[in-house]
């Protein structure tokens, strides 16, 4: 027996309910955890014609079998529920402390249904479950909100919450975990969802030790593998993720000036992950169970942006509120990465709506709705667009919509440059770069998503022995691609359902090690082909919701500019992704038809 029981809460907070649900077997072992059991219960509870704001759509909070174990970079957790974003399928992943507290507090996950009548907030602890008056802390930012929570409900308590842009049902909103130490559940707007509800925050303390079946054998495990996981990954431990952005930058992933721009030399260097570490970084942030530490944590002690503290800003961040509006301030852009954070927006969303808003304003079509300076590279009309954004006033009434709304609004040129896959703002990785994230891009199920393949690393420097990528696959063909894009969305729905941190095969974890943990942790015993059908099986649960939404090749696309426009210069060589004929491949492969739809025997075979 294992502490992973698939034990869930379901909260209905229109008739303040609480019951337990017991997950069975079979369907744990069809649908792990995490990512794959958000999933089943968001298509269980939640029709695919449901309004995302509406009491109808479900919120789900899911942990994994690895959560909180001493399985390494395993402190992470998922939501899933209908995007008010992008009208389709959403989901966001988050580390930190919060998926192990609810582990310990004896449940697998949370499933939150219906509307509060008045401002809610869920505590669950050793104790119980209770839900508690959130008037006092509604209008808080997400710091304040975590600091009051847990003065009011036990210092050892996780929060996990929104801001004032969650509460206005902004669609870029996010949910935060973590207060200070600014852990989001950032991507698809979750945090309009969980507004919508009323419902300001989830506050969980547990003790309970967790169990694992085979815990000599996983210690064995661990004991042969932590020291090079920790310094294959000593880079991030020491500049973070923003480590990055130079070598991006020179290989042309990175992005720059809204998607139109080549080179960023000085710029990069200037927002880096070592300048940060030279000027404001006090020391490394672990996520539970982590040893490698690639958060931040800042303090900015002078300037106009003194006082900023806690979590500083990852490569995500500096790249889409940095290059994308080429603002080489790196001050500025830990100023607005803490803004982000305490209302409780999407800093990558947020960073695509405002580089929109600089090209838009180039057009003439902001003359009339705003005076703010919004020239390439003013980090002032950031930090003041982001303060529109999280208290909906201004030109953040309209950007808080997203690009693809804004540019609807807005008509004329708008549609050509408010750049976005399915609704969603693109991350600060350049489809041009690597064919297999043009196509990664195009197929992710809740829109331009980097993570729900991670495809580029292997066409760069990364292997994986037991799928057959013994070496990195040639950088600009497509041959493999298709397939490359398959796999890897298979085994990266099973970290996102199991839940691991993915920074786990720059340490040289293969995944077959991950399938031998998974069998030590619950008991089980899977081989790496049934492991990797569950990952198969988790995309398509979530591709036939969105179908039910509508979805079909016609939306598996990319932006006209990222399909018709070359880098000139840089690491690209001027290539651009032939998605088409990738796709085509990629649906035979998946066992789609030519419109993007599951078939029947594919359905049958993953038993859907």
């Amino acid at each position: 027996m294992s502490s992973f029981e698939g034990k869930f809460l379901e909260v209905d907070l229109s008739t303040a309910s609480i019951q337990e649900i017991k997950v069975p077997e079979e369907v744990q072992k069809r649908y792990i955890g995490g990512s794959g059991l958000a999933t089943y219960f968001l298509r269980h509870y939640t029709p695919a014609d449901v309004e995302p704001l509406s009491e109808r759509n479900t919120l789900v909070f899911a942990t994994g079998p690895l959560t909180g174990t001493s399985v390494p970079l395993s402190g992470r957790s998922s939501a899933a529920a209908k995007s008010p974003l992008t009208g389709i399928f959403g989901e966001a992943s988050v580390g930190g402390a919060w998926g192990k507290a609810l582990k310990q507090a004896g449940w697998d996950g949370v499933i939150v249904r219906g509307q509060a009548p008045e401002p809610t907030v869920l505590v669950i602890t050793d104790e119980g479950v209770k839900l508690h008056d959130a008037h006092p802390f509604w209008g808080l930012d997400t710091y304040e909100t975590a600091q009051r929570m847990t003065e009011q409900f036990g210092e050892d308590c996780v929060v996990s919450c929104i801001g004032q842009a969650g509460e206005k049902m902004v669609p870029l909103a996010c949910i935060m975990n973590d207060g200070a130490n600014g852990r989001p559940l950032g991507r698809s707007g979750l945090g309009a969802v969980m507004g919508s509800k009323k419902l300001k925050a989830i506050v969980v303390s547990g003790k309970r030790p967790l169990i694992v079946a085979h815990p000599d054998e996983l210690r064995q495990s661990l004991r042969e593998i932590v020291g090079t996981i920790r310094k294959n990954n000593s880079g991030l431990t020491e500049f973070g993720t923003a480590s990055g952005t130079v070598p991006l930058e020179a290989s042309g992933d990175m992005p720059v000036r809204n998607w139109k721009g080549d080179r960023w030399v000085e710029g990069a260097g200037r927002i880096s992950g070592m300048e940060l570490a030279r000027l404001y970084l006090k020391k490394p942030y672990y996520c539970a169970g982590c040893f490698v530490g690639c958060g931040r944590d800042v303090a900015i002690t002078d300037g106009p942006y003194a006082g900023v503290a806690g979590a500083g800003p990852e490569y995500e961040t500096v790249g889409l509120l940095g290059s994308l509006s080429e603002v080489d301030d790196l001050a500025a852009l830990c100023y607005a990465n803490e803004l982000c954070n305490r209302y409780g927006i999407d800093t990558m969303s947020v960073g695509g709506a405002i580089a929109f808003a600089r090209e838009a304003a180039e057009h003439g079509l902001l003359d009339t709705i705003s005076d703010l300076d919004l020239r390439w590279g003013n980090a002032e009309s950031m930090i003041e667009l982001i303060r529109q954004i999280g208290e909906q006033r201004g030109l953040g009434i309209l950007l808080g919509k997203g690009v693809r709304r804004a540019a609807e609004e807005l008509g004329g040129e708008a549609a050509s440059f408010a750049i976005h896959v399915k609704g969603l703002e693109m991350p600060a990785h350049d489809p041009r770069a690597f064919p297999s994230v043009a196509l990664g891009y195009a197929t992710s199920n809740r829109g331009a998503c980097h993570l729900a393949a991670w495809s580029g690393i292997f066409e760069n420097r990364m292997t994986m022995p037991s799928l057959g990528y013994d070496s990195p696959l040639p950088r600009f063909t497509t041959e493999g691609k298709a397939k490359l894009v398959f796999d890897m969305q298979s085994v990266m729905g099973m970290f996102d359902s199991l839940a691991l941190c993915k920074f786990l095969i720059f340490g040289g974890v293969d995944i077959s090690t991950v399938v031998k943990w998974l069998n030590m942790v619950t008991g089980w015993d899977f081989d790496l082909q049934e492991f990797l059908l569950c990952g198969e099986r988790i995309f398509n649960a979530k591709r036939l919701f969105n179908v039910e939404c509508g979805v079909s090749r016609k939306d598996d696309t990319l932006p006209q500019r990222i399909l018709t426009l070359p880098k000139t210069e840089g690491g690209t060589n001027g290539y651009l992704p032939p998605l088409e004929t990738m796709l085509d491949e990629y649906y035979q492969i998946r066992g789609w038809d030519q419109q993007g739809i599951p078939t029947q025997a594919t359905i049958d075979r993953l038993a859907l």
